[in-house]
C-alpha cells in the first residue's frame, strides 16, 4: 500500500470520527431540550399531585365513621392518595413543632379543638381551577349527611397551573431555537465531510453509475453515523444527569422506563433523520454540479 493511500485512508477515518463527533454534541443538545421537557412534565405532576384538600364532618360523627368514608374515597379515580388526621396529627401540622403543640393544647385547658378529618391529594389530571371544583362538588353530593365542608387553596392550585404554563411557554420558544441551530450545525457537519468526497460521487457519476447507486452507499454510512452519534450523545447525556442528581443535593432527575425509553427513541430517530435528509440534499448538490463547479 502507498503512502498516499495510507494518508488517504487516514483522512477518511478522520473525517468520519470527526463527523460522528460533531453530529453527537448537537444530538446532546437535542437530547437536554427533550430530557428537560419531560423532565418539565415530572416536576409539574409531582407539583400538582402535592397540593392537598381536607374534608371536615359534621360533629356528631366519630373516628370511625370517617374512617370508613376515607376507605370509599380512596377507590375514587379523582386521587392520588387519601388519608385519615387524627386531632393529634391535625394540631402538629398546625402548629410545626410539638412545643407548639403542648402551647395550643394548654390554651384549650388539655382538650384539642381540631377534629378528625381526611385529606386528600388530586391526581394531577384533576389539579386544576375546575377538576378541583369538581371534586368538591361530587364529594358533598356523595355525602351530604356527612361532610359538612370540602377545603382547598384555590391559590395554591391556580398558581401551580399558571406558573408551568408560562414556564412552558418560555421553555419551548428556547428549544424551538436550539433544535434549529442544531440541525443546521449537523447538515453544515454532513456537508463538509462530503465536500472532501466531491470528486469521488462525480466520478462515479462520469463512469455511468446511476444517482441511486452512488446514494446508497453514503445514505447506509449516514444512518451508522446517526446511530453511533445518538448512542454518543445519549451517554453523555446519561452521564450529566447522573452527575447533576449525585452532586446537588436539592436536584433530582427522575424519569420512569417510558418516559426514559421515548427520550432515548427520540434522539435515536432525530439522529438518523437530521443525517440521512441532510446527506440526501448534499449528495443531490454534488450530483448536479458540473466538473468544473468542483474546483
Amino acid at each position: 500500500m502507498s503512502k498516499a493511500e495510507k494518508f488517504n485512508k487516514k483522512g477518511i477515518r478522520t473525517s468520519y470520527i470527526s463527523t460522528v463527533i460533531g453530529i453527537s454534541l448537537v444530538l446532546f443538545m437535542i437530547g437536554l431540550v427533550i430530557g428537560g421537557g419531560l423532565g418539565l412534565e415530572s416536576v409539574q405532576k409531582k407539583a400538582k399531585e402535592s397540593l392537598q384538600g381536607d374534608l371536615f364532618f359534621k360533629p356528631e360523627f366519630n373516628e370511625t365513621d370517617i374512617k370508613q368514608i376515607e376507605q370509599q374515597l380512596k377507590t375514587w379515580n379523582e386521587f392520588s392518595d387519601v388519608f385519615f388526621i387524627s386531632p393529634e396529627r391535625a394540631v402538629e401540622e398546625f402548629s410545626g413543632s410539638d412545643e407548639s403543640s403542648a402551647e395550643i393544647l394548654s390554651i384549650f385547658e388539655g382538650e384539642n379543638p381540631l377534629p378528625p378529618t381526611v385529606g386528600f391529594k388530586p391526581k394531577a389530571e384533576f389539579a386544576t381551577k375546575e377538576g378541583m371544583e369538581n371534586i368538591k362538588k361530587k364529594i358533598l353530593e356523595a355525602y351530604p349527611n356527612e361532610i359538612e365542608e370540602v377545603n382547598y387553596d384555590q391559590n395554591s392550585v391556580e398558581t401551580v397551573n399558571l406558573g408551568f404554563k408560562q414556564f412552558v411557554f418560555l421553555f419551548l420558544a428556547v428549544a424551538l431555537l436550539l433544535i434549529i441551530v442544531a440541525v443546521a450545525m449537523i447538515n453544515n457537519t454532513i456537508r463538509l465531510a462530503l465536500y472532501s468526497k466531491r470528486f469521488t460521487i462525480k466520478t462515479m457519476q462520469l463512469v455511468g453509475a446511476t444517482s441511486g447507486y452512488i446514494r446508497k452507499p453514503f445514505i447506509f454510512q449516514s444512518v451508522l453515523q446517526g446511530i453511533v452519534s445518538a448512542m454518543i450523545g445519549i451517554s453523555l447525556l446519561m452521564t450529566l444527569f447522573f452527575a447533576l442528581n449525585n452532586t446537588l443535593d436539592n436536584f433530582e432527575i427522575t424519569y420512569s422506563l417510558d418516559t426514559f425509553l421515548i427520550l432515548v427513541g427520540s434522539i435515536m430517530v432525530i439522529g438518523v433523520i437530521i443525517t440521512v435528509i441532510s446527506t440526501w440534499f448534499a449528495l443531490n448538490k454534488y450530483l448536479r454540479m458540473k466538473l468544473d463547479d468542483l474546483y
